[in-house]
């Protein structure tokens, strides 16, 4: 599914036009990538939390060549499912 598509899922869920199921939609992004920004948690207790997850610094190899090349440490989003997530899915 693409954006698109769960604006259009959102959008007739709600009996609401696609503009504003956009809107939220992009309202719900803006949000959670704000908070991660700012290294805030969202939690959405039963779904999942979006966190920022810290990659040190390591030493990598160049697949072509072979040569070390070093890492640098970086931050990246993370989510980790919840509960009632994790159960909708593995039951079918």
């Amino acid at each position: 599914m693409n954006k698109s598509e769960l604006v259009d899922s959102m959008a007739s869920k709600l009996d609401i036009s696609k503009a504003k199921a956009t809107e939220a939609l992009d309202a719900f992004m803006e949000s959670i990538t704000a908070a991660l920004k700012a290294d805030d948690k969202v939690t959405l207790v039963g779904f999942g939390t979006f966190s920022v997850s810290e990659r040190s610094a390591r030493t990598g190899r160049n697949p072509k060549t072979g040569e070390e090349i070093k890492i640098a440490a970086s931050k990246a989003p993370k989510f980790t499912a919840g509960a009632n997530l994790k159960a909708a899915v593995s039951t079918k």
